[in-house]
């Protein structure tokens, strides 16, 4: 089997986008302005965009957006997160999409991203032309807990007593609000200190599948920054009530949906692609055996860029039944 390869680089243009609040979102648009628009949302909550996320997409044929949520890279205030919620994502969305004059687009999201992406297509169904999702995320107490509590603490015990010998025994029934207190209210020492252990046990469970690059050399202030983010979805349980994706699958547009998830992937649930596939007619599920997490392995790669591949005939030939 001959693996896919991501397309070469290629430029893009940037804009801040206005919101209604200090917020400004830095997005990027690339490839042909007359193409198939696709927004790239990327992971976390706390991570950013980079310039091979652009890659999986022929340039010739997609009109790219990719962009940094709020608080996150590019976008400023970085780290900021008054007015930081799903809702206030799912809103930004649909500036940016306005902001391009983009009639509708292909929804192309992982982790973290996965879920936004579903989020937004469920509140805005008619601007959403497909889905393209990798290692699903559903933000329900189970997804969180089998990373943050109990399950993949199972599967790299030295690794979580790291992650949790710093925390007082009578705290540990909670690690999502312990760390969340130590990083949003302790002084800068502590905030770093504690943004290290949790950047360090993510890491490990997002990379065991992958040979080591050397360590996360994110600058201290970046690296609370990040964690903040991520803490403070957490701890508030991503800001939607439980199980609302899947509570309200009836909303999802009728639309192409493709669901891929790496079998080795310990930070997200397999179960949870597998659920969400079984709860959408007619999707597609594409499960790559010996492939972990991330959006850099190999065959995750060669099969998310098959999918955009062939998602430029799949929306052609949606576009054509709607259009009779």
């Amino acid at each position: 089997m001959i693996l896919k390869k991501r397309y070469p680089p290629s430029s893009s243009f940037a804009s801040y986008i206005n919101t209604e609040s200090t917020h400004q979102i830095y997005a990027e648009a690339s490839g042909n302005p007359h193409g198939i628009p696709v927004v790239f949302l990327h992971g976390g909550p706390g991570s950013s965009c980079n310039n091979n996320h652009r890659r999986y997409f022929d340039p010739s044929r997609y009109y790219i957006i990719a962009y940094d949520q709020r608080g996150c890279g590019l976008s400023t205030p970085n780290g900021e997160l008054k007015n930081n919620t799903s809702q206030y994502l799912i809103d930004d969305l649909e500036r940016i999409r306005q902001h391009y004059n983009i009639k509708q687009w292909l929804v192309f999201g992982g982790s973290w991203g996965a879920c936004l992406g579903l989020l937004y297509a469920q509140a805005h169904p008619e601007q959403t032309s497909g889905l393209i999702l990798r290692g699903t995320f559903l933000a329900r107490g189970k997804d969180l807990l089998w990373f943050a509590q109990h399950g993949a603490s199972e599967l790299f015990p030295s690794d979580w007593k790291a992650f949790t010998q710093e925390i007082p025994r009578n705290e540990r029934h909670d690690l999502v609000t312990a760390f969340y207190q130590r990083l949003h209210h302790g002084d800068h020492s502590t905030q770093l200190k504690y943004a290290g252990i949790w950047s360090r046990w993510s890491n490990k469970v997002a990379t065991h599948n992958l040979t080591p690059s050397g360590t996360n050399r994110a600058a201290d202030d970046a690296l609370i920054r990040k964690v903040k983010i991520e803490t403070h979805y957490a701890h508030h349980r991503y800001f939607i009530v439980e199980n609302q994706i899947l509570a309200n699958i009836d909303k999802l547009p009728k639309v192409p949906v493709t669901i891929i998830h790496g079998t080795l992937d310990r930070t997200c649930l397999l179960s949870a692609s597998q659920q969400l596939a079984a709860a959408i007619p007619d999707s597609e599920l594409i499960l790559l055996d010996n492939t972990g997490h991330l959006i850099e392995e190999e065959k995750m790669i060669s099969a998310l860029v098959n999918s955009t591949d062939q998602y430029i005939k799949k929306l052609a030939r949606t576009a054509r039944i709607r259009t009779k």
